[in-house]
């Protein structure tokens, strides 16, 4: 078990506009995107946070709420840092308030609860600030953040995501090999593809 309070956040606000529908709702592995990524949450959290936008009733509708705190981000067309805060200003609003959050999105499919553990353990471990899911030569999300930078968090603006923090701290990053993240669902074709993939 952490030593630490771990929370969790789902980013799910967004239209889906390349897609042209609901790629939280998309079927897979015998639930849908949104429920796999909420599964697999809460294998590490109690209660993750689940903050929606576009489609939200749609959303909200095939959702336990006893398993999760659904959030609507009535701001969610101003870009992802303002679901960043939604999130965030929920979860420090109950109790306990968290000493570290991971931010996840519902379309990389193949998050796992092994990976969530990783970063939780890679903090504990190294002691940095941030640790942030490596792969295709980046670093982004699943990350998980310490509370120091939670202000920071909640300073952020528009489109800007939480990969602006990863690349400000640099060298206070620690990151958590995940070679999957490169693949996330943003185009029918990349969705067929995944299906194709799976089902071989």
């Amino acid at each position: 078990m952490s030593i630490f309070h771990t929370d969790i956040i789902i980013l799910a606000a967004g239209a889906s506009t390349r897609l042209g529908r609901p790629k939280q709702l998309l079927p897979w592995q015998g639930v849908t995107l949104l429920q796999h990524a909420v599964q697999t949450a809460l294998t590490v959290a109690v209660q993750p946070v689940v903050v929606t936008g576009a489609n939200g009733d749609h959303l909200a509708a095939a959702l336990d709420p006893g398993q999760v705190k659904l959030v609507f981000n009535q701001n969610w067309q101003q870009g992802i840092a303002s679901s960043i805060r939604c999130g965030l200003k929920t979860l420090l609003n109950r109790t306990p308030e968290p000493d570290q959050v991971i931010f996840m999105v519902c379309d990389q499919p193949f998050v796992t609860a092994g990976l969530l553990l990783d970063l939780i353990n890679e903090q504990q471990k190294s002691r940095k600030p941030i640790v942030a899911s490596a792969y295709a030569g980046t670093l982004g999300i699943p990350a998980l953040f310490d509370k120091s930078l939670f202000s920071q968090l909640l300073d952020l603006q528009g489109d800007t995501g939480a990969k602006r923090l990863i690349q400000q701290y640099g060298d206070e990053v620690a990151s958590v090999a995940f070679p999957e993240g490169m693949i996330d669902i943003d185009t029918e074709g990349e969705y067929k593809e995944l299906v194709n993939k799976t089902t071989d």
